[in-house]
């Protein structure tokens, strides 16, 4: 049977054998058993900073439970994420691929509710771990397949879906209704524009602790995509009093997209501290319910922080040491906090400088689960660095990334080289190269000192990467 690249990328890269049975069960190795399999949940904040958490340098904002993740497990200092925006970097995260070689590599709308999907096809880590014997949940934000089409969550790998399909409307945190499964839940009394009745986050953490509670018994895989702290600045006044007259405030008028907010700064600090209260309810129902030790827990973000809304991360220094933001291929907006948490197997109080990627997740949790790593993917597990094996840990040849909004732009990361070029999609500006050995907050471009490095990395991006139809980046693929 002749695999065409398109079949390959549908498929995860798994090969002709895989594709033969449709990325069937039969691909797998065999189910181990539940006795062997811990819990894993996998946290992911939407545009939170480097520096918006205390264990990675933040000094106004509390996050005490997630401080207190990093204290019991390993602390991740180079984990980046799949993209600098939405789509694409979730899309990386679930197929282990990154943007040059991922279905879906920017945020595209499907109206009137959804973006574009990924094949119904896709091997997804969700149908990694259920073959291996788990239910799967995922509640919060899904963005990878509209209500109805090929990549909604239920035939991606989840039995369970709660939450906002789509992202535009995980914009808002009083929705006039989220998804259950397949079915609509009208939230009567919510009004989005005066900011009143239930917060969604809210109801997303009780589906979330429900889900626990129900699956307790058995091997259970949560993914949990809060929205905070993305777009509006909206919370409830138990968590806005925490911080309100806290600090000099710009208030922010609003626009056609965000409701207005007096106190933005306080808002923002807010929103963190509160998800950083349902990560700690979490914790205490796995020590409730005397999962505590057979729990995998990671925690990370989907990219670096956004301006959007009255958001204000030079106020926070939400970026940390780095330059740029959401939708910068800078280090500000990819470069991302990762922790993960697994007492008695994960070192406590550990970090590591492992060079690391969303890409890498699959390949993780398949090891980890005991089963075969999918071949030609573009992730490696980083399961030995969990575990305190580094003798056994395989390393990157590099990190590639490309971003398809504002001219095009595309990032390499070879060894602590790293090269941007810019305007990719219209003409092409002059590649800068940073050290980051040197250079971490990527100040000095040194391209000029180091022609021969620059022409390495520039045949990396255009080797790196496959065309796609649906999502075209270069200039000749636009004009061809």
């Amino acid at each position: 049977m002749i695999q065409t690249r398109r079949d390959f990328l549908r498929c995860g890269g798994i090969g002709a054998a895989a594709l033969a049975t449709g990325c069937s069960a039969e691909w797998f190795g065999p189910k181990p058993s539940e006795k062997v399999l811990p819990n894993i949940i996998y946290i992911l904040a939407d545009d939170l900073g480097y520096g918006d958490i205390g264990c990675y340098g933040q000094k106004k904002i509390r996050t005490l439970n997630i401080d207190r993740l990093a204290a019991e497990g390993m602390l991740f200092r180079q984990h980046y994420a799949g993209s600098t925006v939405c789509a694409p970097s979730r899309c990386s995260l679930m197929t282990g691929l990154h943007t040059g070689h991922c279905q879906i590599r920017g945020n595209r709308e499907i109206k009137p509710e959804g973006q574009f999907p990924l094949a119904a096809d896709t091997l997804t880590v969700a149908k990694v771990l259920k073959h291996a014997g788990y239910t799967t949940g995922a509640i919060g934000k899904w963005g990878l397949g509209y209500p109805g089409s090929s990549g909604e969550p239920l035939n991606e790998g989840f039995d369970y879906f709660y939450g906002y399909n789509c992202q535009r409307e995980a914009h808002f945190y009083y929705p006039r209704h989220l998804w259950e499964n397949r079915e609509k839940v009208e939230l009567p009394g919510n009004d989005t524009e005066k900011e009143t009745g239930v917060y969604a986050p809210d109801l997303m953490t009780a589906k979330a602790l429900d889900f626990v509670r129900r699956n307790s018994g058995k091997p259970f895989f949560l993914y949990f995509p809060i929205t905070i702290p993305h777009a509006e600045l909206a919370v409830p006044e138990d968590s806005l009093n925490q911080y309100k007259g806290g600090f000099p405030e710009k208030p922010f008028p609003g626009d056609d997209n965000y409701g207005a907010q007096q106190y933005p700064r306080a808002a923002y600090a807010a929103m963190v501290s509160r998800m950083d209260r349902y990560i700690g309810e979490l914790m205490e129902l796995l020590r409730e319910l005397k999962l505590d030790k057979d729990t995998v827990v990671m925690f990370s973000s989907d990219n670096g922080p956004h301006r959007e809304g009255g958001a204000d991360p030079d106020f926070f220094d939400s970026s940390g040491p780095f330059r740029g933001c959401k939708r910068d291929l800078y280090e500000g907006g990819i470069r991302v906090p990762m922790i993960a948490r697994w007492p008695g197997r994960i070192k406590a109080g550990s970090s590591t400088g492992q060079v690391s990627a969303f890409w890498d997740i699959m390949p993780t949790l398949a090891e980890l689960v005991k089963q075969p790593v999918p071949e030609n993917i573009d992730g490696i597990s980083f399961l030995p660095v969990l575990l305190g094996e580094k003798s056994r840990q395989r390393q990157h040849e590099y990190l590639y990334w490309e971003f398809h909004e504002q001219g095009g732009r595309q990032a390499v990361r070879k060894g602590n080289w790293k090269a941007v070029r810019l305007n990719v999609s219209k003409e092409p500006a002059a590649t800068e190269l940073y050290n980051l050995a040197e250079d971490i907050g990527e100040k000095r471009n040194i391209a000029d000192k180091h022609p021969e490095i620059v022409r390495e990395l520039e045949q990396i991006m255009d080797k790196a990467r496959t065309p796609n139809a649906e999502f075209k980046l270069l200039k000749n693929e636009i004009e061809g």
